[in-house]
C-alpha cells in the first residue's frame, strides 16, 4: 500500500503569518505554487495554509490592498494535516470529505505537502484500486465461493476453502467492529 510519504512533495515553501498577501502572491508566482504553508509562530502553534483561493475570495474579490492585508488574516489555521504513514486511498478520502486539495504532511515537524495532483500523478490507485471496506471484500468472497461451489460441487475441497475465506473475513469484520466499539466507549 502506498503511503502519503511515498508520493508527497518534500520541497515545501513556507511563509510567515505576518507577511503581506502581496509577498505571498509574489512567492507563489515565482515558485509556480497554488498554496503556501504558514509557519507556526511558536513550537506549540499549529501550521496554517494560504491558498490562491483564499487570496482571490478574501482579498481580490473585495478590492482590498494586498500590501496591507497580512497572511494571518486570511489563512486557514489550524489546517488539516496528514500523517506520512497514512495510506494514499485514505488521503484521497480525507480530501473528498473535507473538500480540500492539499495538506501538509507532518510527524513532529513539516515533512512535505500532499495534493490531489500527487495522488493523480504519483499513486498506484488507478492501476491497483484498493478496497477500503471489508464489507466489499466479504461480498466478493461470497460471490467467488458461490461460483466455486457451483463449478466444483458443494462438497468439494475448493468449495469448503472458498467459504473458509468468507468466514475469515467475517471474523476480521467482527473484530474491527468490537475494536471500534471499545474505542468509542
Amino acid at each position: 500500500m502506498m503511503k502519503a510519504e511515498d508520493i508527497m512533495t518534500t520541497e515545501v515553501i513556507t511563509i510567515r503569518g505576518s507577511a503581506t498577501v502581496a509577498e505571498a502572491v509574489s512567492l507563489m508566482n515565482s515558485k509556480g505554487l497554488r498554496s503556501l504553508i504558514v509557519e507556526p509562530r511558536t513550537e506549540n502553534d499549529p501550521y496554517g495554509m494560504i491558498t490562491e483561493t483564499d487570496i482571490v475570495y478574501k482579498v481580490a474579490a473585495y478590492g482590498k490592498d494586498s500590501k496591507q492585508v497580512r497572511v494571518y488574516e486570511i489563512m486557514t489555521k489550524p489546517c488539516i494535516v496528514v500523517n506520512p504513514e497514512l495510506g494514499v486511498e485514505y488521503v484521497a478520502r480525507l480530501f473528498a470529505h473535507t473538500h480540500i486539495r492539499r495538506a501538509p504532511v507532518i510527524k513532529g515537524k513539516l515533512l512535505g505537502i500532499i495534493s490531489i495532483t500527487d495522488i493523480l500523478r504519483k499513486s498506484d490507485l488507478f492501476e491497483n484500486p484498493k478496497r477500503l471496506f471489508i464489507e466489499d471484500e466479504i461480498e466478493v468472497a461470497r460471490e467467488e465461493a458461490r461460483a466455486t461451489c457451483t463449478a466444483k460441487g458443494d462438497s468439494s475441497r475448493e468449495c469448503a476453502s472458498a467459504w473458509d475465506i468468507v468466514e475469515e473475513l467475517l471474523a476480521v469484520a467482527s473484530h474491527q467492529r468490537v475494536a471500534k466499539e471499545t474505542i468509542g466507549e
